[in-house]
């Protein structure tokens, strides 16, 4: 199965060069960081992020640090037109893997993501095993996107596993169904917002991935036995 990469650069014909000689990846294109983020934002199985630093809108420095949020793990490479001491640093304090200065030497740049390939594989193959690591590294997705609608038929292609086996250990494993432990996981973060933010009803609901506030409520009243509105009027009087 190939490897998936994803470019962020707007130069056209830069794309169109690294896809020919990359071709035995597959290479997602974006023209700026912008819509890298959006990609990303998706269910995806990307493996490594190859980003320009001088874009049009978002820096590549700001889009890496995005890129990170929405996935700490994922290898990035930073490419740059500049070759000074200075963007190699900012580079690397922003988390990326390594840098790239333009113009690119494609021999020695597909020996880097090799390198990262390998790495990939090693940490993989650690864990290949270990269906507790699995369970976690679900846990952990699920906490970082309680804000999106994904189902778990989704979450098996990215671990490969078949849904219904996934299903069955992750009872197993957390003693809760996956739809109960992702809506447990939204209602968690619903109380946090509800004790210490100012958010209204509409505005919690949209950031926990409702599209009718009445939705959210509901479904909130079902699991805690209060109404948003009186969760939050309790914690209140309590901490008064």
């Amino acid at each position: 199965m190939p490897y998936n990469i994803l470019l962020v650069d707007d130069d056209k014909d830069f794309r169109n060069e690294f896809k020919e000689f990359f071709n035995e990846y597959d290479v997602i294109e974006a023209k700026d960081g912008l819509e890298a983020l959006n990609i990303l934002n998706k269910i995806n199985v990307v493996d490594i992020v190859i980003l320009d630093i001088r874009m049009p809108g978002l820096k590549g420095t700001k889009v890496l640090t995005e890129i990170k949020k929405i996935n700490p793990e994922l290898y990035t490479i930073i490419l740059t037109g500049f070759s000074t001491e200075e963007i190699a640093i900012e580079a690397l304090q922003a988390h990326a893997d390594d840098y790239v200065v333009k113009p690119v030497n494609f021999i020695k740049f597909k020996e880097k993501i090799d390198t990262l390939i390998n790495k990939k594989n090693y940490s993989a193959k650690l864990d290949a095993d270990s269906t507790e690591a699995k369970i976690e590294k679900i846990k952990l997705y699920v906490e970082k996107n309680y804000h999106r609608v994904f189902n778990l038929n989704e979450i098996s292609k990215i671990i490969f596993l078949s849904p219904k086996y996934l299903s069955k250990i992750f009872k197993e494993q957390t003693g809760k169904r996956f739809n109960e432990y992702k809506l447990n996981v939204k209602i968690k973060h619903a109380k946090e917002m509800l004790t210490n933010t100012g958010y209204n009803i509409d505005q919690i609901a949209y950031k926990l991935g409702y599209k009718k506030p009445e939705s959210f409520i509901k479904i909130f009243k079902k699991i805690t036995h209060l109404t948003p509105t009186e969760f939050r009027r309790q914690m209140k009087e309590m901490r008064e």
